[in-house]
């Protein structure tokens, strides 16, 4: 059998082998490797289970302007201090009144009552989150200035 001639004027050459060097072969294998491992660690950290979590477990409405939130927070570490936002929003949604609130080193799991003052009726209690980034205005008794 005769090999059929394609005119080049017409189509082109033919392309080089279709093998690939296979040493660019293992360089893009490695760095396709390198991104999945790197994703993985993302996906991990954004979405793997968090150290501290807070949250509320119960709330009452006191008055027009405050309400009282009990904060429970279990942590991957009971002796450090965690620093919890807490924040009243009113009917529609909209936030009137947010506070930090210390939690002291405890066991696992730590429950903690803390009156919020708003700016107007709230209608609901909530936690916003909970971190071991203690501020050093909660750490210390001294107030902040300026």
């Amino acid at each position: 059998m005769a090999q059929q001639q394609v005119p080049p004027d017409r189509y082109g050459s033919r392309a080089p082998s279709a093998r690939t060097r296979p040493a660019l072969r293992w360089a893009l294998l490695a760095v396709v490797l390198l991104a999945l491992v790197g994703v993985s660690v993302l996906g991990y950290r954004n979405l793997g289970s968090a150290p501290i979590q807070g949250e509320q477990v119960a709330f009452e409405v006191i008055d027009d302007h405050s309400v009282r939130i009990t904060v429970e927070v279990q942590r991957d570490d009971p002796q450090r201090p965690a620093d919890c936002v807490v924040r009243g929003r009113a009917e529609s949604g909209e936030e009137v009144g947010r506070r930090e609130v210390l939690i002291h080193p405890a066991g696992d799991v730590t429950r903690q009552d803390t009156v919020l003052r708003t700016s107007a009726r709230a209608t609901i209690g909530e936690v916003y989150g909970c971190t071991y980034n203690v501020p050093e205005y909660l750490s210390t008794h001294t107030r902040p200035t300026g």
